[in-house]
């Protein structure tokens, strides 16, 4: 699992990424900026608990991936099956280069934990 991180670290713009349970809790990180993992990891939690619950009253399939965009970076909040991967980018970054390396992360997180 650290090696996924690793890897997907070494994506441009990508600043840190890690696996948390949908708990919270923090089941792999290898973030390289000023975020503490605890805090994200609660972070990603509770944010895409709330998607799951409005998406349940809409009727409509399970979240797949959420991002959000603040003044100086971007998240990206995935299911990983496992847990939530969770990724963090500079603020100016190729959104669309990113979610490709996340989709290969996510398969290979996926047969990992088989």
């Amino acid at each position: 699992m650290y090696q996924v991180l690793s890897e997907l670290n070494k994506t441009p713009g990508i600043t840190g990424s890690m696996v948390v349970g949908n708990d919270g809790i923090v089941i792999a990180a290898d973030l390289e900026t000023g975020y503490e993992g605890e805090t994200i990891g609660a972070l990603a939690a509770s944010i895409t608990s709330n998607i799951q619950k409005s998406l349940d009253r809409l009727d409509t399939s399970p979240w797949a991936q959420v991002t959000i965009e603040a003044d100086d970076a971007k998240l990206f909040f995935s299911d990983a099956r496992i847990g939530i991967l969770v990724v963090t980018t500079e603020k100016q970054v190729n959104v669309g280069l990113v979610r490709l390396e996340i989709k290969n992360a996510l398969s290979r997180l996926t047969t990992e934990s088989r």
